[in-house]
């Protein structure tokens, strides 16, 4: 399985969300591969954001090893799953695909731990600290959800 985490700018919240699952595929021996992109190739080939480094690292998961890419229409070619981290997201990578079976794959990701609600990872880029928090305790959530549903 190929899962893919995508948010605008890759700095922040899919950088934390694929260093999250990287860490529970590796600790549960899993055949899983994990990526992030960004629909905004602004940040193209850059770390992810200093402060969510520092929150990735306090927490036992550093990503400070990934670097920021634009989302591209083959990744519907290269992964299984693609998990969005908002509505505007979600929209910008729906508008890249071919088909339905493109569209099928692409999932926000808080519906794992909210299943159908819709609800969005916020950007903390603009906030305080307390936000790069927010995001990794809610991401850590919904990775707990999508590996129990990669276990099952």
């Amino acid at each position: 399985m190929k899962i893919l985490m995508v948010c605008l700018g890759n700095i922040c919240r899919s950088p934390m969300a694929d260093g999250l699952m990287r860490k529970k595929v590796v600790q549960n021996d899993l055949d899983v591969v994990v990526d992030s992109a960004g629909t905004s190739g602004f940040h193209a080939g850059e770390s992810p954001d200093s402060r969510m480094r520092q929150t990735a690292r306090s927490m036992g998961c550093p990503i400070d090893d990934l670097q920021s890419r634009l989302f591209v229409i083959e990744d519907f070619d290269e992964f299984d799953r693609i998990y969005v981290m908002d509505k505007s997201n979600r929209r910008n990578v729906l508008s890249l695909a071919r088909s339905v079976e493109d569209e099928a794959k692409v999932r926000m990701i808080l519906n794992e731990s909210y299943p159908g609600m819709e609800f969005e990872v916020p950007d903390p880029y603009y906030g305080g600290d307390q936000g790069f928090v927010d995001v990794y305790k809610m991401l850590d959530e919904a990775t707990d959800a999508i590996l129990e549903k990669i276990r099952s």
